[in-house]
């Protein structure tokens, strides 16, 4: 789903033949529901305290789901001392995670999930290829007790960015996630003239032309975020966060990456948590 909203999507490109599911993640996830005959396991990331909350919220972990995506990014040109957005970079970031998300979200349903808990989303590069990153999709795949379902509007499992600790302070809350919804940027900073950077010298200064596209910047990638959560129809997000990232770029092109879970009213029959004294034994 492209929401490239504040100016024309790049032209797309030839459709890729589509990855299905590993072989080997297909046997992974057999054993795991029990199918070889040797009785059901679950596997997680989650820590022990996780597990427990987890647990106690109602919720059954399954397994850990793992997406991934490796893409090339592909190259646009720009305006030496020009600010602005690299709208082939920003639909290459942004089409990358969908895919390693659909990827973990598929091994999900395939376990029978209500949704994922504790997902992480990472890129790293290889040095066997220039412009490639592989983008994964991690996290725990688990399921209510209570029989109710937890899918988001098109039956599919949610997603979500919390902690085992804050997804069930969520439930406790009367709220349930819908979904993680993300939104990134990629944009250019202009470079200085020499004269612009001989004025600024010696002064104590705002570099205005900095400013504005690191501001343009991180609002495009929150703006974003923002409309996927208004797709799902959720009341909001929650637990967001705006990275800056450069990959391989070169110094001048940074992405903004912001990303949370959004979430929705839901009633919930388990106790609100009785305020804790907590106590910091840090020196």
């Amino acid at each position: 789903m492209s929401l490239f909203q504040n100016s024309p999507a790049p032209a797309a490109a030839a459709e890729a033949p589509r990855v299905g599911m590993s072989t080997y993640a297909a046997t992974r996830l057999r054993e795991l529901r029990g199918d070889d005959g040797k009785g059901a396991l679950f596997s997680s990331d989650l820590s022990v305290g996780e597990f427990v909350v987890v647990k106690n919220a109602g919720f059954d972990p399954l397994g850990l789901v793992v997406g991934s995506s490796i893409y090339h990014v592909g190259y646009q040109s720009t305006a030496w001392s020009q600010n602005m957005e690299m709208l082939v970079l920003s639909q290459a970031m942004y089409t990358a995670r969908e895919l390693a998300m659909a990827r973990m979200e598929e091994e999900a349903a395939a376990l029978g999930a209500d949704g994922i808990v504790g997902v992480r989303l990472e890129a790293q590069n290889y040095a066997f290829a220039e412009n490639v990153l592989e983008f994964m999709a991690v996290g725990t795949a688990v399921r209510a007790r209570d029989g109710q379902s937890y899918k988001t509007r098109a039956g599919r499992p949610f997603m979500s960015d919390l902690s085992g600790q804050d997804f069930s302070l969520l439930l406790s809350s009367g709220h349930a996630p819908v979904g993680l919804v993300i939104g990134t940027c990629v944009y250019h900073v202009a470079h200085m003239s020499m004269r612009q950077a001989w004025k600024t010298m010696l002064q104590n200064v705002e570099l205005a032309s900095f400013t504005q596209a690191i501001y343009d910047a991180r609002e495009i990638a929150m703006e974003r975020m923002q409309a996927e959560a208004k797709a799902l129809g959720a009341e909001g997000i929650v637990g967001v966060t705006v990275k800056e990232q450069s990959h391989q770029w070169e110094p001048h092109v940074i992405e903004y990456f912001a990303v949370g879970t959004a979430i929705v009213a839901r009633p919930s029959s388990l106790p609100k948590p009785a305020p804790t004294l907590i106590m910091s034994v840090d020196g």
